[in-house]
Order: C-alpha cells, then sequence, then structure tokens
C-alpha cells in the first residue's frame, strides 16, 4: 500500500496493514480518539512517548485553515456560476455559517488524518520485514 493511501486510511505507518484506531469507524465520538498502543499485524509502538500526538495539533492547525480556505473558493465558484449571491465583505454570516457546518462535518476524519500525518512523519515504515 502506497504511504498516501495508508496515511488517508489510517493504516501503520510501519507496515501499513492495520489500522492506528482501536474503533476503525470513523463518527463514534466515545472512541473518536483511541490509538491502539502497538500495531495488531507488526507490533509497532504506535505511542511512542507519553504526548506524541500533541504535535499533531499543527497539522490540525494547517488541515484547519485550508478547510476554511476551500469553503471560500467554493462559495466564490458558485457566485460566479450564479448558483449563489455571495461577496465576502456582504456576506460574512454565509462564510461563517458554511466554514463551521464543514469543520463539524469533518471534524473526525480531520481529527485521525492529523494524527496519522504525524505518525507517518515519526514513525518509520518497515516494509515488508517481519517483526517479534
Amino acid at each position: 500500500m502506497s504511504s498516501l493511501k495508508a496515511t488517508l486510511t489510517f493504516q501503520c505507518p510501519a507496515c501499513r496493514k492495520a489500522s492506528m484506531y482501536e474503533n476503525p469507524k470513523l463518527y463514534t465520538w466515545s472512541s473518536i480518539g483511541k490509538t491502539k498502543k502497538n500495531c495488531s499485524h507488526c507490533h509497532t509502538d504506535l505511542q511512542p512517548e507519553p504526548g506524541f500526538y500533541f504535535g499533531a495539533a499543527y497539522v490540525s492547525w494547517a488541515l484547519t485553515v485550508a478547510t476554511w480556505v476551500a469553503v471560500l473558493v467554493a462559495l466564490k465558484t458558485f457566485a460566479a456560476l450564479g448558483w449563489i449571491e455571495f461577496a465576502f465583505l456582504t456576506h460574512p454570516i454565509t462564510f461563517l455559517l458554511s466554514g463551521i457546518f464543514t469543520s463539524l462535518v469533518i471534524f473526525p476524519y480531520m481529527f485521525r488524518l492529523s494524527r496519522s500525518i504525524w505518525s507517518h512523519w515519526f514513525i518509520p515504515f518497515q516494509g515488508n520485514e517481519s517483526h517479534p
């Protein structure tokens, strides 16, 4: 599996075969951030140190900014096509409500994606090697 696909589907960064999360269902609010201690396939430590995933907040911030920019571009595009009436300075409520709604709907995916990106950056890929 490619690194990009493994990152986007929350697979182990070391073997890219098993899920990083105890519950792979995305919209299960009670277990959204419960990362496995070790990969069920290769036994790689997915929590190498206390607070390892705090750095994922920086990734989450970047993804959130990208989301809000995408909402703005989408609204401007819809306005240019004549589907809606929108201008950034004259319709701020439309922008805010659209951005908040989009952020809330994709929050679980972005939360897990930021942790997945962070772990793929800092936990090395092991290829096809077998692990103890």
